[in-house]
């Protein structure tokens, strides 16, 4: 019988309810975006770019979620040069492997929480760019004002 009730309890350890969506995001970002980011998003000199950038996302106005999604689903490889500092071969890896709705949930906590400018992506546009992804030039491109 303790065989039993043990066996039964193992499928509750596997679906515990988190904490609060927002705590879950912030975890999640910082596991995945603040590894090289930093969880506040300010960068890391000669590494990664700071992404809590609230004149880039401004200046890509509602180009901004297309471009936060086109980044985190193709990754950024080349030079950038942020604030001065240049980060010169730079490659962000792609985080396609993450599904739609993560990404997008991600990308609103960039947008929204660390810069402020109340845009969201949505799960639906990040599956319109898997199926016709950004290149590289492309992303650059958008962040250099070319469209």
């Amino acid at each position: 019988m303790i065989r039993i009730a043990t066996l039964t309890l193992l499928p509750a350890l596997f679906f515990t309810v988190p904490g609060s969506a927002q705590d879950d995001i912030a975890s999640r970002f910082g596991a995945i975006c603040g590894a090289c980011h930093m969880q506040d998003g300010s960068g890391v000199p000669g590494l990664a770019p700071p992404i809590n950038d609230p004149a880039l996302f401004e200046a890509l106005g509602e180009n901004a979620p297309t471009y936060v999604a086109g980044v985190i689903l193709s990754g950024l490889a080349g030079t950038l040069t942020v604030d001065g500092q240049t980060y010169a071969g730079l490659v962000m890896p792609p985080h396609a492997h993450l599904p739609d709705d993560q990404i997008a949930a991600l990308g609103t906590y960039l947008l929204s929480t660390l810069n402020d400018t109340g845009l969201e992506l949505d799960a639906d546009a990040v599956a319109a760019l898997r199926e016709a992804p950004l290149s590289h030039a492309d992303l650059r491109a958008m962040r250099e004002g070319g469209e």
